[in-house]
């Protein structure tokens, strides 16, 4: 099993993520870098945080053009698990394989800190070794964090039960319905704002992100992809 963790000009988590899964998870994971144009041999994708292309016109909208992600776009249309995170949810929203946008925090000011998350449904790839309504405490480091859909698209979102992770009265952002992490309707593809691969270790405060990745993991052991409905 082979993680692929993509690196692009302004990344910074791609470490944090290369050491959640090969060092604290014992699952292989291999830096792809953007200009890439297979992902063949790989089992799943990260998208790491950071500042790809430096943020220019949008955070993520450079990115979105990068060789790599139509592999990406390939692995999500076959089922298979596709994570962002931080920057890589931006990616994520400006490539079409999650609705809505990431705007700028509500007061215009970067937060870093840790928030308390809360997991709204268990029944996902991503969330299938958390309690229902578990609340994480998970560290968030953006300035464009504050999610926004239209009122469409939020029905969807709940009636389709797409909206993993919200922020438990600690909305560091003013993101609608306190959302902080979506997948796509197929489920097999998710984006959110907090960082679980720096909450992987108790001596750096909270390992709350472990499940997450190893809920990925064991689904993909089980062969685990997800259908269109």
């Amino acid at each position: 099993m082979k993680f692929a963790v993509l690196v692009f000009p302004g990344s910074n988590c791609d470490i944090d993520l290369y050491h959640a899964f090969n060092d604290v998870l014992g699952v292989e994971a291999e830096y792809v870098a953007h200009t890439a144009t297979s992902l063949e041999g790989f089992d799943g994708v990260l998208i790491p945080g950071g500042f790809s292309y430096g943020d220019y016109l949008r955070c993520g909208a450079i990115a979105r053009f990068s060789n790599v992600m139509a592999e990406v776009k390939r692995f999500a249309a076959e089922g298979k698990p596709v994570f962002g995170t931080c920057n890589g949810f931006q990616i994520l929203t400006e490539a079409k394989l999650l609705p809505g946008v990431l705007l700028k925090n509500e007061n215009l000011k970067f937060v870093s800190r840790n928030v308390a998350v809360k997991v709204n449904h268990t029944n996902s790839m991503f969330t299938s070794l958390y309690e229902s309504s578990e609340t994480l405490v998970l560290p968030v480091a953006h300035g464009e964090g504050n999610y926004y859909c239209d009122d469409k698209t939020l029905a969807s979102l709940k009636e389709h039960q797409q909206i993993l992770f919200t922020y438990d009265n600690d909305n560091p952002n003013g993101s609608l319905h306190n959302i902080a992490g979506i997948t796509n309707q197929r489920g097999n593809v998710l984006g959110m704002m907090p960082h679980p691969e720096r909450a992987m270790e108790q001596l750096l405060g909270t390992d709350d992100g472990v499940k997450l990745f190893q809920a990925m993991i064991n689904n993909v052991n089980r062969g685990v992809t997800c259908h269109e409905n």
